[in-house]
């Protein structure tokens, strides 16, 4: 499958493979296997702690939830995704065209709708309306923008609390 069909699948659905905003971070793992990358947010041993597959970072929150947002990368020269055997990859051609993502958008028969509110200087934006992915792209001085990130935010959940903290 090409990349921006991989994308507006995601957009359609909201998810890739097992990641999904308040997905189990055991499932994550069971199918891509640990991270290749990890950093935190903030102070070390504080949550939420940003995690990466390649090119597709998401948040774990304190009750081993995926978080928002989820996004995938697509400013680099290859764009790296998990594929379903753990630790294995998959690279796809980076570069995409505000025209490959639009088609894209409509062969998998998802709406989308241009985001005034990350539209402005060099960027433009678009939104999926299923989801809510947005589309974020890069406007050169010459030629088509090309897409710089797509991120899925999805509906937050609350972390029940922790054993021993104050209530209220």
């Amino acid at each position: 499958m090409a990349i921006p069909d991989i994308l507006a699948g995601m957009a359609t659905t909201g998810r890739w493979g097992p990641v999904q905003v308040g997905a189990g971070w055991d499932e994550v793992t069971a199918a891509f296997g640990e991270p290749w990358d990890a950093g935190a947010r903030g102070e070390p041993g504080r949550w939420p702690r940003l995690y990466a597959y390649g090119d597709l970072e998401l948040t774990v929150c304190r009750c081993q939830r995926v978080g928002s947002p989820i996004c995938v990368q697509t400013w680099r020269d290859v764009i790296e995704l998990p594929s379903t055997v753990p630790g294995r990859s998959q690279a796809f051609p980076a570069h995409l065209t505000h025209r490959d993502v639009v088609d894209a958008l409509d062969r998998a028969g998802c709406p989308w709708e241009p985001c005034a509110g990350l539209t402005f200087g060099s960027q433009c934006a678009l939104t999926a309306t299923p989801s809510g992915a947005t589309f974020t792209f890069e406007i050169p001085d010459d030629g088509e923008p090309v897409l710089n990130v797509m991120g899925l935010t999805g509906a937050r959940h609350d972390c029940p609390p922790r054993a021993g903290a104050p209530s209220g």
